[in-house]
């Protein structure tokens, strides 16, 4: 299969684009497409054989259910049961927006791979003007996971895109660097209190300002062995070739590990912020200045992908706070690592 990237640019034909990629969606075929989390990889959400593609294309277990992307917040009563009043208020507050809710789903409306056999559905409304214009020209739904092989950084690029999956899509949609970089917050509001199956760009405290208490998951919760109700919950995610250590930000102890792993052979790679340039690493990708959370959210999984452009050996990873974004870092660095830490 060739894999066409387009870019969606100012002085481009948009109406011809959109209509191409439209065209290709209800022929049940795969498109990916930029948000402003990570690129996404969409299949009319309805339409099973045209879902069963998207885990195909990605090497992705089918237990792992996808969240339905929708161009307008009024399409929401047309895939869930209800919509509680929690959801209404966050619906107003964060869409379009990294904010997924997960509410119980009508039956027989959505694909079955996109529920993954589960009663829940995770609904969004993304908040980039091409994903937004390819929904409401689509005027479908899409189910959309992160457009990048299953185990792999998720794209924040076109060109990821181009590299994980060139050959098994038919067409890319760039729309250029993402801006979050890191997938969108997850929330049950099926529970009450609402629970945080994934934390992302809208974090707890942001929502319990509009709706009171919300529950954070623990490690074990996201380690469940049973069918995830949120992508990103089961299985090892966001990690490039070489493994992951994780790495307290102590100028003295990475300087000491990055010594004494060089002894041994290895060939370093470190993640960190950027006046940790001096430590004498093989090779440096910095997360932004320290402190920064939005940019090393941003720059997190470029710098993982940059390193499977090296020879390292093994990558270390600073860590953050859990405060604000930094719970979502945390998150993806933990998945990365595997849990190891130096």
């Amino acid at each position: 299969m060739e894999t066409v990237l387009i870019t969606v640019g100012k002085k481009v034909d948009k109406e011809k684009i959109y209509s191409q990629a439209v065209d290709l969606l209800n022929q049940g075929e795969v498109v990916a497409f930029p948000t402003e989390t990570v690129y996404g990889l969409g299949a009319v959400a309805t339409d099973d054989e045209a879902v069963k593609k998207i885990y195909e294309a990605k090497g992705r277990p089918s237990d792992n259910p996808l969240i339905v992307h929708i161009g307008t917040i009024e399409e929401v009563s047309d895939y869930v049961e209800e919509v509680p009043e929690k959801a209404k208020k966050l619906m107003e507050r964060f869409w379009p927006g990294p904010l997924t809710l997960i509410m119980k789903a009508k039956p027989d409306v959505l694909a079955k791979s996109v529920t993954a056999g589960l009663p829940t559905v995770g609904i969004r409304m993304p908040d980039h003007e091409v994903a937004l214009e390819l929904l409401r020209t689509l005027k479908k739904p899409l189910a959309a996971p992160s457009a990048n092989r299953s185990g792999k950084p998720s794209p924040t690029k076109a060109e990821h895109v181009y590299e994980d999956l060139k050959g098994r899509i038919p067409l890319i949609l760039d729309g250029g660097t993402t801006g979050i970089g890191i997938e969108s917050t997850v929330l049950d509001v099926t529970v009450d209190p609402p629970v945080i199956l994934r934390p992302g760009g809208v974090t707890k405290e942001m929502l319990e300002a509009e709706i009171g208490e919300v529950a954070a998951p623990s490690l074990k919760e996201q380690q469940l062995e049973s069918t995830p109700k949120a992508p990103g919950m089961k299985y090892t995610h966001y990690a490039p070739e070489a493994p992951v250590y994780l790495i307290e930000r102590n100028r003295e102890k990475i300087e000491k590990t990055v010594r004494e792993l060089q002894n041994k052979g290895h060939r370093v790679a470190l993640l960190a912020p950027s006046n940790y340039a001096s430590i004498p690493a093989d090779y440096f990708f910095p997360f932004g200045e320290e402190e920064d959370r939005k940019q090393m959210a941003a720059n997190l999984y470029d710098a993982l992908r940059a390193c499977d452009k090296t020879d390292a050996t093994i990558i270390l990873a600073t860590t953050t706070s859990t405060e604000g974004v930094g719970a979502a870092i945390m998150n993806r660095l933990h998945k990365a690592a595997g849990g190891k830490f130096i």
